[in-house]
């Protein structure tokens, strides 16, 4: 069995994790192909100004559909909403954090008028602004550690990434603040894994056992948003769900590009409807944009 993923530590920490627990349940040797995507060769761009759709996907997909590989390990958000029509996320894992952290010497309360942070996400930016207009914005790309050590060489006075990331690569002591899912919403799928093979594939029985339920709803009902708007980066969206037992609840941000709330709004229903409940808040949003 062979995965698929892409070079970055994070991308590799991802797949190995994936090797580790698919290792649990097949005799069969599991190997990693990496393999370099067009989003890891692009450095010096902010990703909302390019055609981001399958940006960090599109190679890992071809090796799929060309059987290099059984399967691909992707952050869930990386991957569009319109998949190849013989490919499929076959599983889901259990969610990481969803949330948000401010990685810097200093809290976000201490941040004076000339700080700057550092981020290539609109939705970030937006957000930055909603809290505090005053604070200088910087574009900034590259891997996980390049990006941290900007900011322990104070050449950025912090950025904002996911927690999921930095925990999963042990990198938590740098973290200074965690944003609550309702001061900085996260991205449709943020902390989650999404394991993708092809329809016809011999390997689906085994890879469908990594799926997570709860994580699977949840993460439904947030790109299923995306989806129905059809855009990927061009507005800064913070769409999170939470399951309650047997429902599940879908809170929604559209902000502008100043950091002004354009609508928020949450919707809840049962579980079963997740898929439907994601669409329902995609068109809400698609009135205001």
């Amino acid at each position: 069995m062979i995965i698929g993923t892409r070079g970055s530590k994070l991308a590799f920490t991802q797949s190995e994790y994936v090797k580790l627990c698919l290792s649990k349940l097949t005799k069969e040797k599991i190997e990693l192909n990496v393999i370099k995507t067009k989003g890891d060769k692009i450095t010096n761009s902010q990703l909302y100004n390019m055609d981001s759709k399958g940006l960090f996907t599109k190679e890992l997909d071809k090796a799929l559909l060309e059987e290099e590989v059984d399967l691909a390990v992707h952050s869930l958000k990386d991957v569009p909403v319109e998949l190849d029509d013989d490919l499929e996320i076959v599983a889901i894992p259990k969610r990481e954090s969803p949330n948000d952290v401010f990685v810097s010497n200093y809290h976000w309360n201490e941040l004076k008028n000339d700080a700057t942070i550092g981020t290539s996400s609109l939705r970030r930016e937006a957000f930055c602004r909603h809290h505090n207009r005053n604070i200088n914005l910087k574009p900034l790309r590259g891997n996980i550690d390049t990006r941290i050590k900007k900011v322990m060489d104070n050449e950025i006075t912090g950025t904002i990434m996911a927690e999921a990331g930095l925990k999963r690569l042990g990198l938590t002591k740098y973290i200074k603040d965690r944003f609550s899912i309702k001061d900085m919403v996260p991205a449709a799928g943020q902390g989650a894994l999404a394991i993708i093979s092809r329809k016809d594939s011999i390997k689906k029985e085994t890879i469908s056992k990594l799926n997570d339920f709860i994580s699977f709803q949840e993460t439904l009902a947030e790109k299923s948003s995306l989806k129905e708007l059809g855009i990927g980066c061009q507005w800064p969206i913070g769409i999170f769900a939470k399951a309650y037992k047997n429902e599940i609840e879908l809170f929604t941000v559209l902000l502008n590009k100043n950091g002004e709330i354009l609508k928020s709004f949450c919707l809840k229903g049962s579980i079963k409807e997740s898929e439907d409940i994601g669409r329902e808040a995609g068109k809400i949003i698609s009135e205001y944009i």
